[in-house]
Order: C-alpha cells, then structure tokens, then sequence
C-alpha cells in the first residue's frame, strides 16, 4: 500500500494505546533489571535496561508527545527507525542495530504495531511504517489475528495492537484476510457471552489449556479498543451510554465493546481502580491497566464513563509513574487526552514536562488541541510523504504485575477474573 502522511490534526484523529499496551496497554520503566543502564543509547527514553521494551517505551513516548502538541526530538526519532529490521519487524531492542536480524532476534507483533503508531504520528517515514505494515500482514494467523510472536497462536492483546497499527494508517482491517478471516473475526473469539457466571462480557486473553476463556481485565480493555477499531490513542465517544452487557446470536464488534466496557465498569466499581499480583503476593493497584481502561470506556461511552477510575489516577499515579518511566507518562497523556483531561495539570502533575525530561529534549510544540495546548503555541502541521529461550519469559515475568500494561500482562499470558 501506498502510505501517505495526513495533516498532524487528522493524524490525530485517525491515531484513535494497552496497553497496548497493547496493547499490548503498556510497557513502561522499569525493565526487569530497574537499575539504570551504564550504557543508555542515545535518544532513548527512559534510563534502564531496555532489552525487553526499549522500542515499546520509545514508540509510546513520541506518541505521547504528538498527542500532547510536542514535536519530538529527531534523535528519538531516529532512534526507533534504526531498531526496524530489514524485513520491517521490530524487536523490543536491538542492542546493535548495524548488525543484520537473524533467526534469533525476538522480532514480535506488539512492538511492530506500536512503532507503526508512533512514526505515522510523527511523519516522515512512510517507507519504514509500509515496510513494518508489510511484515505484520505476512504473520497474520489463519483465524485473522495474531500471536506475539509470529507463529503463535493468537491472543485478543496482540490482535487489537495490531488492528489500531492498520486503523492508524487508514488501513481497513476489514479487508486484511487471511484464509477469509479478518483481524476482528479472530478478536470476537475470546469475547464471553453475557450469560457467563463469571467474567460475563470481558475478554479472555486466548483460550487456557482446556480451551475455556477466563476473563482478563487487561485484555478487555485493550478488546474494546480492538473491536472499535481504535489505537493506542483514542478519543471519546459522542454518547455518553451506561455500559450494558446483552448477548446476541452473532454479535456485532460494537455489542462486543459494550459488553467487555460492562465488565470493566463492574470491576472498577469496587476500588475505582484494578489490580494485580504477582503469585504468593498480595494484591497491588494495577495503574497501567487502569489507564487502559480509561482510554477503553472513554472510547466506547463517552468520557463521563471513565471518570471515577480517571480521578482514582489524577490522585495516586504520579509517584507510580515517576518510578516507572516514559511508558507510564504516556499511558497517562493518553488516558487524559480520551476524557478531554489537561495531560499538563494531571492531578497536579504536568505529564508532558515530565515525559519530555526522560529523553531528549523535543524541537517544539505544535498545537493541535487548544483545550490542552499553551495559549503561545502555535498550529503548526508536520510534513507529508508518501519460540524465543527461558530468559526471555523470566524476565518477562519479573516485570509483570508492575502495573505497566497490556503488553507485558499479553507476555506473560496471565489470566485473571
């Protein structure tokens, strides 16, 4: 496809995270290893390790920063196109990126997918983001979805990360099959049915070893945007409708976002926030995840629907996302911008003064919003153009339970109810 560079204002809006994320909602600092790295690449976000979510903190940073009116550094930039493999993959680092991919470099779908967002949002790199939306379509799984890693099977986290890469870059998921099968017919396999005891509505992760779905929070929030059809960044919608769970013979993606945004709503409703444990230990406030929901029941019901969770954040994230680094700054700019919430006055906290510290300093502002934007900016538009080893889940699960987001929870393959 010919990928051609939109206005910065209709990016945005076209741009519509966990998470991913991934969202895969997100991965943020810190890494497995929360020490600083002696060696932190130059133009990098974040100063820890980044071997497992390097390309992932880096994408939802520059996203960040296009959401919020911030050019962002060409350094940054560059460091992210440079990590893409040849054949238009991306890992979560490449330590080297001179050196060739080979068959043992953890190429997955939930960097590629986020990167794709970010590098449409910024502008300029349109060969890199076809490249990457060429490789992402060449593993597509025969149900329509996609897996982690390419080969595995499907699960909804990586499945809806990858439909707002497509959506993102005006790219019908709809009319990317494979064996008659689109992205979203695979995504409506792990919605629950209403009249499931528990879980009614949410969405499973993928199927547990008897083939059963369990409800996870975190991939019901990254399925609802996936069923909308929705990014990493997404607006609010227009109404503002009470969540409600109802089944139907074949339910629409629309019936399925409802439903899963019902479970949410209910899950929320006890702490206003959700939360997650690691085995043996109690449970803690999962802020990543609920920034997921927020971007998700905004996305579906309208702002008001994500208000009690929205505040739960305004008052207790900020020293979470101190601690964890850019990623968890942008899950917050991001659950800001889908409630219509001013990411520089976020409880107090100015998100895009603290996101743009982590890194290199941006070339400007360009204001796209002016309910979120200084009253000195000024509206400006960017240019047009045209089965890894044991190390790698171990580390994995060192950093999940964090609260960093859909992509790590999709890593680790946690169910939860």
């Amino acid at each position: 496809m010919n990928v051609r560079r939109r206005s910065s204002a209709a990016a945005l809006a076209a741009i519509a995270v966990i998470g991913a994320a991934a969202a895969p909602a997100v991965a943020a600092d810190p890494s497995p290893s929360s020490s600083p790295s002696k060696t932190a690449p130059s133009g990098l976000y974040g100063t820890t390790d980044p071997q497992y979510d390097g390309v992932w903190r880096q994408s939802l940073a520059l996203l960040a920063q296009d959401t919020a009116g911030v050019m962002p550094s060409s350094t940054a930039v560059k460091w992210l196109t440079d990590q893409q493999c040849a054949n238009g993959a991306f890992a979560p680092f490449r330590a080297d990126p001179a050196a060739a991919c080979d068959a043992k470099t953890p190429i997955d779908t939930n960097n590629t997918a986020a990167a794709v967002q970010a590098l449409w949002a910024v502008g300029g790199h349109g060969d890199v983001v076809e490249s990457a939306l060429g490789w992402l379509k060449s593993v597509q799984n025969k149900d329509g979805g996609w897996g982690y890693s390419p080969g595995t099977p499907s699960d909804a986290n990586s499945t809806s990360v990858v439909i707002g890469a497509l959506t993102a870059t005006e790219t019908d998921p709809e009319k990317v099959v494979k064996d008659g099968r689109s992205p979203y017919d695979a995504l409506l396999t792990f919605a629950l049915p209403c009249a499931k005891d528990k879980g009614a509505g949410a969405f499973a992760f993928q199927p547990d070893k008897d083939g059963k779905l369990l409800a996870n929070a975190d991939a019901t929030a990254a399925g609802v945007l996936g069923a909308l059809g929705e990014g990493l960044v997404a607006e609010a919608a227009d109404k503002a409708d009470a969540a409600s769970c109802a089944d139907a013979d074949k339910p629409t993606r629309e019936r399925a976002a409802a439903n899963a945004a019902a479970y949410l709503t209910a899950t929320l409703a006890k702490d206003g926030h959700l939360v997650s444990a690691l085995g043996g230990s109690a449970d803690q406030p999962d802020y990543g995840n609920t920034a997921d929901a927020v971007v998700a029941l905004a996305a579906q019901g309208g702002a008001d629907q994500a208000a009690e969770p929205l505040a739960w954040l305004e008052k207790n994230a900020a020293k979470w996302a101190a601690e964890s680094g850019p990623a968890a700054y942008a899950q917050l700019i991001f659950a800001a911008h889908a409630t219509g919430t001013d990411p520089r006055d976020f409880g107090g906290t100015d998100l895009v003064e603290k996101l743009n510290a982590t890194g290199p300093a941006p070339q400007g502002a360009a204001a796209k919003d002016t309910a979120s934007a200084n009253a000195d900016e000024k509206s400006a538009e960017k240019d047009d153009d045209s089965p890894f080893g044991v190390w790698w889940f171990v580390g994995v699960c060192l950093v999940f339970g964090i609260g960093i987001g859909f992509l790590l929870s999709n890593r680790a393959k946690k169910q939860q109810s």
